[in-house]
């Protein structure tokens, strides 16, 4: 596998071509934004911690049924995976109140749902990402009807091998986002990534946030917090 140029840097990764037009090398990074971009940082070790992560649980679901964009992981920081075209809709599942709900729905964080919600945000840093239902999907034909079908139904499979997954550890997955791609034959298949950036963690005895919550609300503890996700992830 050779590694050639950068194709693209965002805010947590750097994406480069390879020599094999379907497959590209993301690269992990410890910077840090929080706020809508607003808030800059560094959490040292927080790429490993990610991509390592992120590929441990790509294959966990694989196994339990979800195609993901897992190919191979090459080192700490860097991974192969398929290229795809990301579908623009950040997909957030919601088992408990917290962040941007509690917020905009005047409840308070930790309210444990009867089941999980679903919301969609029209991925767009320009637009501040803003939540979008079905409906608008279609009219900004970001996806097809059977694409956000299909999406929804992946997502929730997700959530169930996932909470299921993180129960075992002693830790409650509170809600998290996921990112869908499609590939050249137009396969949906989860892409991105599954960190401590992108999911809500609470120790479930404790409540302790086990997450990039403690880097936005200036809790102290981050790499702490994230390195204590990585041993219990793999045991160690």
């Amino acid at each position: 596998m050779e590694k050639r140029e950068q194709l693209y840097e965002g805010k947590a990764k750097k994406v480069y071509a390879t020599d094999d037009p379907n497959l590209v090398i993301v690269s992990y990074k410890d910077d840090a934004t929080a706020l809508d971009g607003l808030k800059k940082g560094t959490i040292a070790g927080k790429g490993v911690v990610n991509n390592r992560m992120s590929n441990f649980l790509m294959q966990l679901l694989e196994k339990n049924g979800v195609k993901t964009h897992f190919v191979e992981e090459l080192s700490d920081r860097e991974t192969v995976v398929k290229k795809v075209s990301i579908v623009p809709l950040e997909v957030i599942i919601r088992n408990v109140s917290a962040g941007h709900f509690a917020q905009r729905y005047g409840v308070e964080e930790g309210i444990v749902f009867d089941e999980p919600t679903i919301e969609f945000s029209y991925k767009n840093d320009d637009l501040h990402d803003p939540l979008l239902n079905a409906y608008h999907a279609l009219a900004l034909k970001l996806a097809t009807r059977e694409e956000i079908e299909e999406i929804k139904s992946m997502a929730f499979r997700v959530n169930d091998v996932l909470k299921a997954f993180f129960k075992s550890l002693n830790v409650n997955l509170i809600d998290f986002k996921l990112e869908f791609g499609r590939t050249a034959d137009g396969t949906i298949i989860l892409a991105d990534e599954i960190s401590p950036d992108t999911c809500r963690f609470w120790d479930a005895s404790t409540g302790e946030k086990l997450d990039k919550d403690r880097f936005r609300r200036d809790m102290g503890g981050v790499e702490d917090a994230y390195k204590e996700m990585m041993s219990r992830v793999f045991g160690n």
